[in-house]
């Protein structure tokens, strides 16, 4: 279990003016940021950032949203990061997330589902790399 992970605020919760009060929620669940930049990713950046999903039907469209406006990007410090962060912001589907959880307090939906959490270790690495260095 590492003590590093990887977020991005996503637009729709950066465009509803929702980051400081998820920022306040992770900070206050522990995580320290160690890294973070307001950015605006290209079709390009988003495409190799997603090149996993690249044969999946949403691939496009989740590039496109990516890229629709303004995210956060940060990496994240706490003891078993990666688990932790998982359980702080919740269930993919806002619906399923436990009350509480930043999905279920600031995603509108499935898509629009406000945050991003590495969900390995290994991806918190290529992920904090990938923005960060």
């Amino acid at each position: 279990m590492g003590n590093k992970t990887f977020t991005i605020i996503k637009p729709d919760a950066f465009g509803a003016g929702n980051s400081g009060p998820i920022i306040e929620k992770i900070e206050k669940a522990g995580f320290n940021i160690e890294n973070m930049r307001l950015l605006k990713l290209d079709e390009d950046s988003a495409s190799k950032f997603y090149s996993v999903h690249k044969e999946k039907p949403f691939f496009g469209r989740l590039c496109d949203y990516m890229c629709s406006g303004p995210i956060i990007v940060m990496e994240l410090n706490k003891e078993n990061a990666v688990e932790d962060f998982r359980k702080l912001i919740g269930a993919t589907n806002p619906e399923d997330a436990e009350e509480g959880t930043i999905r279920k307090l600031f995603a509108t939906s499935i898509e629009a589902n406000a945050i991003h959490g590495s969900d390995s270790d290994e991806n918190a690495e290529i992920e904090i790399n990938f923005f960060f260095n």
